[in-house]
């Protein structure tokens, strides 16, 4: 798309719009039969660390290549099938009116949740991540997006449109999640460890947990969406993909385009990840090249190659890294490496309302600071008490040492503790949950030190009787045309 609207069609964005509808479409309609061909489907079924290798190679390519070969035409086509699927989730849900399952309080309300452990304050606050307020859109918002726009008067409408949307999202996810049967919400997302690897295992240990579901209606669940099983299947992706596909088909009246909405409602999940992943990358070399140009100036410059492939090797052997280290972790990497990730994104979200208070006062418009200054209490508090008890937490389930220990306790004494089934998968969780502890209490440290620094700051721009915020000067860009 990127070469068509630049070299080929320049300026034709309603064909080059088409041509990536009809393909992306073709790609659903047709993926299904590729799926059970007797050649290709074996070839694009992966392991686990091949697709981890796949994605680390996609997030640097896509990180190196030139924004408008890749992201620009891509995002934007993507921008309105997100925004076109959600709305008409919406409308389904309006006139499909389905009921919610999911009763408003389980059993688990103690902490003892098969999918998270923990107490509900915090860790139901940084669950919500995204959908409230978000750290890494705060990256991306101030690293990407100003190379995007073309009036600085757009700024408002996409940012503050872009998280009106997400939050959007976050209300229809939840929706999505709320109208399956809770046997199969479970199902689905507690992990193999303990709800076992048959229909038959899963069924009596959800059963005992008082959620009612036969082995019959979970293969007839993953039949439906056109998958072998549904068991254990990786956080929210399935659950939204199953919830949307059951709205919609109640909306039609059948269930014979289940599979196809489910697999939809998959890619559509998957551009978040796609674009988060080389948005991200992209917003960390940024600020690797700016912290590197420091010292080495050539390598601060956007236009160094060399600046820009180092870079980028950094950020995806940082990500590349846990992603890989989840795959091969008996207990699956995300069911520690999510929190994980929610606890960095709103500390990161903190650290930017800090930053935003610290302008506040340098601008001398103080008197709008508590506009920052309020979300920022509740969000240093939250983060901070979850990262603690990540960290601390005497139960294993909670916190990464006490479960680094229990397992080093079992290599001492050569006894396997499920889910591991070899010494070498015991010491995978002890490493991981050590690195995940040693990340976390680095986010934390990052958070107090940024706290402290804002504050001596403030103490000095109060002190100022003129504002001490500078701007750097315009640079305006030069005008090209292709012929």
């Amino acid at each position: 798309m990127g070469v068509y609207m630049r070299f080929l069609r320049p300026g034709k964005i309603a064909e080059v719009s088409l041509i990536g509808f009809v393909l992306m479409m073709m790609a659903i309609v047709y993926g299904g039969d590729i799926s059970v061909h007797p050649h290709w489907g074996p070839f694009f079924t992966l392991q686990g660390t091949t697709l981890t290798w796949a994605l680390v190679i996609y997030g640097f390519i896509a990180s190196v290549l030139p924004v408008w070969l890749l992201r620009a035409l891509r995002d934007y086509l993507f921008t309105f099938l997100k925004i076109g699927v959600i709305v008409g989730l919406a409308v389904g849900i309006v006139f499909a009116t389905p009921e919610l399952k999911m009763p408003s309080v389980t059993r688990f309300i103690d902490g003892s949740g098969p999918v998270f452990s923990g107490s509900l304050f915090p860790f139901l606050f940084i669950t919500i991540a995204c959908g409230a307020i978000s750290g890494f859109h705060a990256l991306v918002s101030s690293g990407t997006t100003p190379k995007l726009i073309e009036h600085e008067s757009h700024i408002r409408m996409i940012g503050y449109g872009a998280m009106q949307m997400e939050s959007f999202v976050a209300i229809m996810a939840l929706i999505c999640a709320s109208v399956i049967d809770p046997g199969f919400y479970f199902a689905m997302n507690s992990p193999s460890a303990l709800i076992g690897i048959t229909v038959e295992q899963a069924s009596q240990v959800i059963n005992g947990w008082g959620f009612m579901i036969t082995p019959e209606a979970l293969s007839e669940i993953a039949k439906d969406v056109g998958e072998a099983s549904i068991l254990s299947r990786a956080r929210g992706t399935p659950t939204f993909s199953v919830g949307m596909a059951h709205i919609i088909t109640e909306m039609f009246n059948s269930r014979a385009m289940m599979a196809f909405w489910y697999h939809f409602a998959i890619l559509f999940e998957a551009l978040f990840i796609l674009t988060a992943v080389d948005a991200g990358t992209r917003a960390c070399r940024f600020m690797e090249q700016d912290l590197v140009g420091l010292a080495v100036p050539g390598m601060g410059k956007s236009h160094s190659w060399l600046g820009n492939m180092a870079g980028t090797t950094v950020a995806v052997a940082g990500w590349g890294f846990f992603v890989y280290q989840g795959v091969i972790d008996p207990l699956g990497g995300i069911n520690t490496l999510w929190l994980l990730f929610d606890i960095g994104n709103q500390m990161l979200a903190s650290m930017a309302l800090i930053l935003g208070t610290v302008v506040l006062f340098k601008m001398k418009k103080q008197r709008y600071a508590w506009v920052t200054i309020l979300p920022t209490i509740w969000l240093f508090i939250t983060s901070m008490t979850a990262g603690w008890q990540k960290i601390f937490h005497e139960k294993a389930s909670i916190g990464f040492l006490a479960q680094a220990k229990r397992f080093s306790q079992g290599i001492e004494q050569g006894t396997l503790i499920a889910p591991a089934k070899t010494i070498k998968g015991m010491e995978t969780i002890v490493f991981s949950n050590q690195i995940n502890a040693a990340l976390c209490g680095f986010f934390m440290l990052v958070a107090v030190t940024m706290l402290i620094s804002a504050f001596f700051v403030i103490r000095r721009a109060l002190a100022s009787e003129t504002p001490t915020a500078k701007e750097v000067a315009v640079i305006l860009r030069e005008e090209t045309t292709h012929r």
